[in-house]
């Protein structure tokens, strides 16, 4: 018995010694899984895996599905092109996925798989791309949201005729005028359609050319509602509104709401009641607080009425509604560092909550009375699960093979009071190795948005700089999403104040707890992130390295150059009309002859988000002053890194600059 006690002991510790900490390279095994889809017999359920390939240098996107008891999980495309978007049809047959794998330059179309096996083949052939689709009750038609694609060159010969031709320039005659990812706004909006799946013919369901979203069937098939933008593309402000018309071509428009505050493309499809004569759509605040927007559940009658709010009394804001097959709603709720679903009938009443914990939840899907979600916590990436009576059963294990290898660090919450009397609340990710009572090197990383929140789930970045050697600290700082609203909107129209004063409080409350060396503290985070970056080094300087990553610090500047027009005229106003707000505001580049903290600067040179002037800026200030700087421009990238090449370049970038000015290296094994 003591010889097999040893042989398992030995065993036991081998196991623990094949743990490794993570890599840089382990960037790109990390599976992305996304959109479940429940089967309408609920026996099945599909969604999307994504997977990178760091020889191509780039990622793909495929449909898998797994059997509700999650005995069978079989990968369904295969393509050197990305599939996405799976919607079973309701009569069980098919299987539909978006993909542009017949020809990339003509944007996304409409594939079927048959239910009982054999290959996929294109179901749509219409002009643009195909962005967003729904099945009618019947399995007859679709309903397609078609967005227009840029004129493509002629071929002239071998040569595309770009290549022979003078470019045209870019007229622009709108208000907002620029966008992430779709540069100049010149192209006409997104328009629905309607296809018949037997004659494969397509036509508009309005004439109306004005921006739509969250198309979707009445239960009986006869009419479709959408959210429209009445004030169009040329208008100084969103004017979204519930309309309905009925699903035939060529429809008259009947506008439901006359509400400013219904959010449009970020409120989620519309979600019919079990009669159809009432829909229900998320109502956000007055148009001002847009930036820290929390969503309530309300619903308007088909036949005209009020707008009822029901979930009045949430603190929290929702997302992601859904009408379950039971005639309650669901939604996902975000609550302090968590997002749960909770569901409420129909006619309103007191939300329930489905599942407790701390984790977070990013997707719902239900049919047959079953609920499948998409989830994820500290130590593992998001997978699909379903949900049965309260408990999470695995149906996707895309991570687990990968994650058995690797030794994560503890991510623990972190809540204390600002000097000013905030309750401030965070996570500390501490390295794998960490057993207690010694002083490691801080990174105070920083979220952006500001309506955001570092929440239970898993992030690589995080993970990365515990395994090498340092304590991660990520804070919700007043302006992030999960608190009250009094919190969310404490920054309104004053930004780099309160935030700043929560980050070093975070700082002080893990010194005086001896976990952070008060001698090695860096500093750093993207977008929002990296504005709180250059507004913290401007104002303190116990920061030894720092990080700005598509930030900006003369925010005058960024007034017409980038894509918050609308925020910045109800936030603050124009700055010939606030000129001391906007000065103000601009501290961090006034204040640049201050700053004393080597800085790393990044970016992409398309950003049209937080445009890439930001940080030089700010790189070049530091530089005119004699402190150490760099500037890092990644080509051809928007405002997220998405370039596999890239996303590891960063990563590494992060770790040199750290490691340079704070000394801290990772231990050789988790075993050590």
């Amino acid at each position: 018995m003591r010889k097999v006690a040893v042989l398992l002991a030995f065993g036991l510790l081998a196991f623990t010694q094949e743990r490794r900490t993570l890599k840089v390279e382990d960037v790109h095994q990390e599976r992305r899984v996304s959109d479940p889809q429940v089967s309408p017999d609920g026996k099945w359920v599909a969604y999307t895996v994504s997977t990178t390939d760091a020889a191509a240098d780039k990622s793909d996107t495929d449909v898998w599905m797994s059997s509700w008891d999650g005995a069978t999980r079989t990968r369904l495309t295969t393509s050197k092109e990305s599939e996405s978007s799976p919607r079973w049809s309701p009569d069980g047959k098919w299987l539909a996925f978006t993909s542009s794998r017949a020809d990339k330059e003509k944007g996304s179309q409409v594939w079927l798989l048959p239910r009982g096996g054999g290959e996929a083949t294109q179901l749509t052939q219409v002009e643009g791309t195909v962005s967003d689709y729904s099945w009618s009750p019947d399995s007859k038609r679709l309903l397609l949201l078609v967005s227009p694609r840029e004129e493509e060159p002629k071929k002239d010969g071998d040569k595309p005729a770009a290549a022979t031709k003078k470019p045209k320039p870019i007229v622009i005659g709108r208000y907002r005028f620029k966008q992430d990812m779709e540069g100049y706004s010149t192209k006409k909006p997104a328009t629905l359609w309607l296809f018949d799946i037997e004659t494969k013919k397509a036509e508009r369901l309005t004439k109306e050319e004005l921006p739509v979203s969250g198309g979707t069937w009445s239960p009986n098939g006869k009419t479709i509602a959408f959210v429209s933008n009445r004030a169009g593309e040329e208008g100084r402000y969103l004017q979204w509104q519930v309309a309905v018309a009925a699903a035939t071509p060529d429809s008259a428009v009947r506008v439901l709401t006359s509400d400013e505050r219904i959010p449009g493309g970020r409120g989620g499809r519309l979600q019919w009641s079990s009669d159809g004569s009432r829909l229900f759509f998320l109502l956000g605040r007055e148009p001002k607080f847009s930036a820290y927007n929390r969503l309530k559940l309300a619903s308007v009658l088909v036949a005209g009425g009020p707008i009822r709010v029901l979930t009045p009394n949430i603190e929290r804001s929702i997302s992601s509604p859904l009408h379950l097959s039971n005639g309650e709603i669901a939604f996902l709720s975000i609550d302090d560092m968590s997002e749960l679903p909770m569901k409420v009938d129909e006619g309103g009443g007191t939300p329930k909550p489905v599942l407790a914990g701390k984790l977070v939840v990013s997707s719902i899907a239900e049919a047959g009375g079953r609920i499948a979600v998409l989830a994820a916590r500290d130590d593992m990436p998001s997978e699909i699960y379903a949900l049965d009576n309260g408990n999470l059963r695995p149906l996707s294990e895309q991570n687990q093979e990968w994650l058995k290898q690797i030794a994560l660090g503890e991510s623990r919450e972190v809540r204390y009071r600002t000097p000013d009397g905030a309750d401030v609340h965070g996570l500390l990710t501490l390295p794998p190795t960490y057993k207690g009572g010694e002083k490691l090197p801080l990174l105070l990383r920083i979220h952006g948005g500001p309506n955001g929140q570092d929440g239970h789930s898993f992030q690589f970045e995080r993970q990365f700089f515990a395994a090498n050697g340092y304590a991660v600290l990520n804070v919700n700082y007043r302006g992030s999403a999960g608190r009250d609203e009094q919190y969310q909107t404490a920054i309104f129209g004053n930004w780099g104040d309160k935030e700043v004063i929560d980050l070093l409080a975070g700082v002080d409350h893990l010194i005086s707890l001896g976990i952070a060396d008060p001698n090695r503290l860096g500093i750093g985070g993207w977008s929002y992130g990296g504005i709180l970056t250059d507004y913290t080094i401007a104002k303190d300087h116990r920061f030894k390295a720092a990080i700005s990553g598509a930030g900006s610090a003369l925010q005058l500047s960024m007034w017409g150059s980038d894509q918050y027009i609308q925020q910045y005229d109800l936030e603050i106003g124009a700055p010939w009309k606030n000129p001391d707000a906007w000065i103000k505001l601009s501290q961090p580049f006034f204040r640049a002859d201050k700053i004393t903290t080597p800085t790393l600067f990044l970016g992409g040179d398309k950003d049209f988000n937080v445009p890439v002037i930001g940080g030089e800026q700010m790189y070049q200030a530091l530089k005119e002053n004699g402190v150490d700087a760099q500037l890092v421009i990644y080509p051809g990238e928007f405002h997220g890194i998405r370039r596999p090449s890239f996303v590891q370049d960063r990563l590494e970038r992060y770790l040199a600059w750290y490691n340079k000015y704070l000394g801290a290296s990772a231990p050789a094994s988790s075993s050590e």
